[in-house]
């Protein structure tokens, strides 16, 4: 790679105030995942909504003080992206091998993050995004290209395994792994505790996601809805749906007040 990309990578990635802003990220992040809990929530007791983070950043743009809410979301989304962008580029130790798997895994939480901010964005100025809708035409198009059917299935067994990924790391408590820089020490159960079950529901979450996009690849349905909000609504549609739907809206909300404290502990 490039020595002076290497090197614009490293005196960014030793930048306190821009470390501190993409800190900010994660604690948007929990903004939204409580939000998007208390949608699925009302969802799952009869009230219509949407439950995802496009939903959630609409619901809290129209909060007292929202937009100014909104532009701080999308400005420290916009920074952990390029957070985790610099993580790709910089060196890693370790093996080849480690070091290709940190570079993907940082690049692909760089992608995450890279569109919240751009939702956000979109949001804040008025442009409107239905996170539902644009999955589905994401869907649509990717299945119109030639080998569509394949594309979309290889999509859903990313996301399903995303999720599986999501799963192991609550229940094993590697999340914890990710926290350090300030304070592994002062870690709480509490914090642990809400690691472990929220990453255990997002991933739960995430699965039911990837099971749409191979449910539409196998049935070459294009229309075949495959956001967050359809993952919660396929849940909920399931028996007793309701009960299960509260059970990951509770866990996303408990994904969201540990967001707070990776915010804090994070190991940048």
């Amino acid at each position: 790679m490039n020595n002076d990309v290497q090197g614009m990578a490293q005196r960014a990635s030793r930048s306190t105030a821009f470390e501190r802003v993409a800190r900010i990220g994660y604690a948007a992040s929990g903004v939204v995942h409580l939000l998007i809990a208390w949608i699925a929530a009302q969802v799952a007791l009869g009230s219509s909504g949407e439950a995802d983070e496009a939903g959630a950043l609409e619901q809290l743009g129209s909060s007292t003080g929202g937009s100014v809410l909104l532009w701080v979301c999308a400005v420290a989304f916009a920074a952990l992206a390029l957070w985790h962008l610099v993580e790709a580029i910089v060196s890693h130790g370790g093996s080849g091998r480690d070091q290709l798997l940190d570079r993907v895994k940082a690049a692909g939480k760089g992608v995450v993050y890279g569109a919240l901010a751009f939702t956000a964005f979109r949001v804040v100025t008025g442009a409107g995004a239905d996170g539902g809708e644009t999955t589905s035409e994401a869907t649509a198009t990717l299945m119109a290209a030639p080998a569509g059917r394949i594309l979309v299935g290889l999509l859903g067994l990313v996301v399903l395994g995303v999720g599986g990924y999501h799963v192991v790391k609550g229940a094993k408590r590697k999340f914890l792994e990710d926290l350090g820089g300030t304070g592994k020490r002062q870690v709480s159960r509490a914090v642990t505790v809400l690691g472990m079950v929220g990453y255990v529901a997002k991933g739960a979450a995430l699965a039911v996601m990837g099971g749409l996009f191979l449910t539409a690849a196998l049935q070459a349905d294009p229309d075949q809805p495959t956001g967050l909000d359809a993952a919660l609504k396929t849940l909920r549609d399931q028996p007793f749906g309701v009960v299960l739907l509260l059970v990951v809206a509770v866990g996303l909300a408990a994904y969201g007040l540990y967001s707070f404290a990776r915010a804090r502990y994070s190991r940048m």
